[in-house]
């Protein structure tokens, strides 16, 4: 099964960027930016922040949240505060 882990290809599109404009700034091939649109496969963390820096987002916008992935029942975390 192939879930929607990444939101690179929304986000492109809200900044009116393409995947080759991607491609050029990260040095990287168009066909691995096409497969983290696609969500083929996922870039690293060290990658994903670079990718929110360059379109000037918070890194938590390029990931779909885990509800939709179906893990709501985990705690989540946020900034040290527990959250039920």
């Amino acid at each position: 099964m192939n879930e929607d882990i990444n939101r690179i290809k929304i986000v492109l599109c809200e900044k009116k960027r393409t995947n080759k404009w991607l491609a050029d700034q990260l040095n990287v091939n168009p066909t691995t930016v096409s497969k983290w649109c696609t969500n083929t496969s996922q870039p690293d963390l060290y990658t994903l922040k670079s990718i929110a820096s360059l379109l000037e987002i918070d890194i938590r916008r390029l990931l779909n949240p885990t509800e939709s992935l179906g893990m709501a029942s985990e705690p989540v975390i946020i900034y040290g505060i527990k959250n039920n």
